[in-house]
C-alpha cells in the first residue's frame, strides 16, 4: 500500500460526513423558513409596500422601505412560528399540513417556541428603533392579535373565526402607512376595510374544499357547521362589503380615475367568481370543488392587482 493511501481512505469518510453535516445545517434553515410560512408573507408585504407608496404621494426612502418590510417579515414570521407551535396537533391531523415542521419532527416544538418568540420581539425593537412609535405598537397589536386573538381564541371557538381572527392580516396596511406619516387617517382605515372583507372570500373557499380536514382537526370554520349556500351568500356580501370599500378609497384618497377603473373591474370580476360558487352551491354537480379553488386563487390574483394599482396611482402624471 501506498504511503498515502492510508490517509486518503480517512478522508474521504471526513469528506461525507461534512457534506452530511452541511445538508443537514442547510434542511433545518429550510424547515425555520417553512416554519414562518412565506406564501401569506408575500400577501402582507403585497399590502405593505404599495399602501407605503399612497401615504408618501410617491416614493419613499429606499431605506424606510426596506427597514418596514424587513421588520414587517420578521414580524409575520414570528406569528406564523408561534402558530403553528399553538396548532401543531390539529395539523398532524389535517392532510395539507402534516408536512409542517412540527409534524414532522424536523423542528422541535420547544425550538419552534423559542424561535417564534425571539423573532417578535426582535421584530417589535427593530421598529422601535429604525422607525417610529405608532408603527412599532401597531407591530405588536398585530402579533398579539393573531397569537392570542386568532389562534388562541377564536379559531377552535367559533364559526367566525377567520373573520375577527383576520383582523391580524389588515394590520400591515396601517403599519405601513404609519410609518410614513407617523399617523393615521382614513384613507389607510379603507385599505384596512377592504383586507379585512377580502379574508372570508378567501379563506372560505379554501375551507369548502378542505372541509373534512377541519372538520377531523375540530376547528369549526362555517364552512364545516354551516351548508354551501348560506355559506355562499356571506361570500358573496363580503365580496360586495368588500369592492365599497375598494372605491371608498377613491374620495378619501384622492386617487386617480386610473384607480377607480382598475378597483371596478377587478371588482365586477371577483364577484362574478363569488356568483359563480354561490350557483355551485346551489345546483351542486362534477366539478363544483373546481369553483372553489377558482375564487381562491383568483382572490390573490385580485388583490395583488388591486394594490398594484394603489401602489402606481400616485406616481402617474397629473
Amino acid at each position: 500500500m501506498r504511503p498515502d493511501s492510508h490517509a486518503s481512505v480517512v478522508a474521504r469518510p471526513r469528506r461525507a460526513d461534512a457534506k452530511a453535516g452541511l445538508a443537514n445545517g442547510w434542511s433545518r434553515v429550510v424547515a425555520y423558513v417553512a416554519l414562518t410560512k412565506p406564501r401569506i408573507i408575500e400577501l402582507l408585504l403585497v399590502t405593505t409596500l404599495p399602501t407605503m407608496l399612497l401615504a408618501e404621494g410617491g416614493f419613499p426612502p429606499v431605506s424606510l422601505m426596506a427597514t418596514t418590510l424587513v421588520g414587517g417579515t420578521a414580524a409575520a414570521g414570528a406569528s406564523n412560528a408561534l402558530n403553528s407551535y399553538l396548532d401543531r396537533d390539529i395539523d398532524g391531523v389535517m392532510h395539507r399540513t402534516r408536512r409542517r415542521p412540527l409534524v414532522t419532527g424536523e423542528i422541535s416544538p420547544r425550538a419552534g417556541l423559542v424561535f417564534g418568540l425571539v423573532l417578535a420581539v426582535a421584530s417589535v425593537v427593530w421598529f422601535a428603533v429604525l422607525v417610529n412609535p405608532l408603527a412599532t405598537a401597531l407591530t405588536a397589536l398585530a402579533i398579539v392579535m393573531y397569537v392570542v386573538g386568532y389562534t388562541m381564541v377564536l379559531k377552535r371557538r367559533t364559526p367566525q373565526n377567520i373573520v375577527w381572527g383576520g383582523a391580524a392580516g389588515c394590520m400591515p396596511v396601517l403599519i405601513g402607512w404609519s410609518a410614513v406619516t407617523g399617523s393615521l387617517t382614513w384613507a389607510p382605515f379603507a385599505l384596512f376595510a377592504v383586507v379585512f372583507f377580502w379574508t372570508p372570500p378567501h379563506y372560505w373557499p379554501l375551507s369548502m374544499r378542505f372541509r373534512s380536514d377541519y372538520a377531523a382537526a375540530g376547528v369549526p370554520m362555517l364552512p364545516v357547521v354551516a351548508e354551501d349556500v348560506p355559506v355562499a351568500w356571506q361570500i358573496l356580501a363580503y365580496a360586495i362589503a368588500m369592492v365599497v370599500a375598494s372605491l371608498a378609497l377613491v374620495p378619501l384618497a384622492g386617487m386617480t380615475w386610473v384607480y377607480a377603473v382598475v378597483a371596478a373591474v377587478l371588482g365586477i370580476w371577483f364577484l362574478g367568481l363569488a356568483v359563480g360558487v354561490l350557483q355551485r352551491a346551489r345546483n351542486p354537480r362534477p366539478g363544483r370543488k373546481l369553483g372553489e379553488m377558482l375564487l381562491f386563487h383568483g382572490s390573490i390574483t385580485y388583490l395583488t392587482l388591486l394594490f398594484l394599482a394603489v401602489a402606481v396611482d400616485p406616481i402617474l402624471p397629473m
